[in-house]
């Protein structure tokens, strides 16, 4: 249901309050258009827990392969967060996320991930190194076999099993055997519309009650258009500030979002 467009004055007070969401977002503009011919997806590494005081592995690349060649159809994936983590950091459902990009939408059939030779065990203080099996030099293959859709956002989540993946052999050496679970599932559902005049930008807050701002964005200069991925299933609000004092700001209540689909907001008019 669309509220009647509220007096400037009315938004002050929530305007002040949420400030600071929309400027975390500004620098993200170009995401409120977002891309409708394209999939997101994250991936993200958590972990089992072990018994040993750290766990780091030397995370390098990421590759994906979304064709039936299992030859020659990887593709290296781009601003992959590579570094040392502590897998024994990631655990209780927390996570870090390793990479964030836009699929050409289809099927994930394989991911591969990459590891360094710096991947070590501490025990009794002490770093012991572990060592990788040879096979696993160009990295170790994930079946994934499933879908993604354009507009989505997804989330790959890497669990690692510590416990069975260290292996200590006979002569007192450790040797790292990853034993990976995966889940890919949609992350929650989207909003996405248009605004109007788009020759300003205007902020788009996501709110579920009065003081509960989920996520904010602005609307894009091209066309208008804004899009929020990554909603749990509810029912929401949107608050639109316009980027002119030449108009006002306004509301759109009673909007609901599904977990993997995406909710098509109507055309915001703001008036003068």
């Amino acid at each position: 249901m669309k509220l009647p467009l509220v007096k400037p004055i009315a938004f002050l007070a929530i305007s002040a309050l949420l400030l600071g969401a929309c400027s975390r977002e500004k620098k993200n503009a170009a995401e409120s258009s977002g891309n409708p011919n394209k999939a997101r997806l994250q991936i993200a590494l958590t972990d089992d827990p072990g018994d040993y005081q750290a766990v780091f592995i030397d995370v390098r690349e990421i590759k994906i392969n979304m064709t039936s060649d299992t030859a020659n159809g990887w593709q290296t994936l781009q601003n992959v967060q590579a570094g040392q983590y502590d897998l024994l950091k990631l655990v209780n459902d927390d996570d870090t996320i390793l990479a964030d990009v836009d699929l050409i939408p289809g099927r994930v059939h394989q991911i591969r991930l990459v590891l360094g030779p710096d991947n070590f065990v501490q025990i009794d203080n002490r770093l012991i190194r572990l060592e990788p099996p040879s096979a696993q030099q160009s990295g170790l293959k994930l079946n994934i076999q499933q879908d993604v859709k354009a507009g989505l956002l997804y989330k790959l989540t890497m669990d690692f099993d510590v416990a069975k993946s260290i292996v200590k052999t006979g002569n007192s050496k450790y040797i790292l055997k990853p034993v990976i679970r995966t889940v890919l599932e949609a992350a929650g559902g989207v909003l996405q519309g248009y605004v109007k005049p788009f020759s300003f930008q205007t902020a788009v807050l996501v709110f579920r009650g009065p003081n509960d701002t989920v996520a904010s964005t602005y609307s894009s200069l091209i066309n208008g258009g804004y899009r929020v991925r990554g909603l749990v299933p509810g029912t929401y609000s949107l608050l639109f500030f316009a980027g002119s004092s030449l108009y006002r700001d306004s509301v759109i209540t009673g909007i609901n979002v599904a977990n993997g689909a995406i909710t098509v907001v109507d055309t915001m008019r703001l008036g003068q």
